[in-house]
């Protein structure tokens, strides 16, 4: 049974930065793409980042290129993303998942498994 659990949400004002941790288990964590996630009250979950099962290769979101980066840590199961110059429209929860190819995808539904999310607020 594959885990996600994420940690490192919080408040943090405009401007500032946090890093958000995801540690995995129950499948070969190299062997898998992982990709953040966030969704913001009545609206959808959108894409944020992807890091391919090697780490070498990422993708970000037009909106977050150049603030955020997606890094992997795969002796520790653990897929981050640091998040610079935070937005307050960058308010949601942000999730954790687990793709079913080694490449990076950002496409939901290529996502197998989920974290719980956790909260991220933006205050102005």
């Amino acid at each position: 049974q594959v885990q996600l659990v994420e940690s490192g949400g919080g408040l943090v004002q405009a401007g500032g930065s946090m890093r958000l941790s995801c540690a995995a288990s129950g499948r070969t964590f190299r062997r898998y793409a992982m990709g953040w996630f966030r969704q913001a009250p009545g609206k959808e979950r959108e894409f944020v980042a992807a890091v391919d099962g090697s780490g070498d290769s990422t993708y970000c979101a037009d909106s977050v290129r150049g603030r955020f980066t997606i890094s992997r840590d795969n002796a520790k199961n653990t897929v981050y993303l640091q998040m610079n110059s935070l937005k307050p429209e960058e308010t949601a929860i942000y999730y954790c998942a687990q793709a079913g190819t080694l490449g990076w995808t950002r496409t939901l539904n290529t996502y197998d498994y989920w974290g719980q999310g956790t909260q991220v607020t933006v205050t102005s």
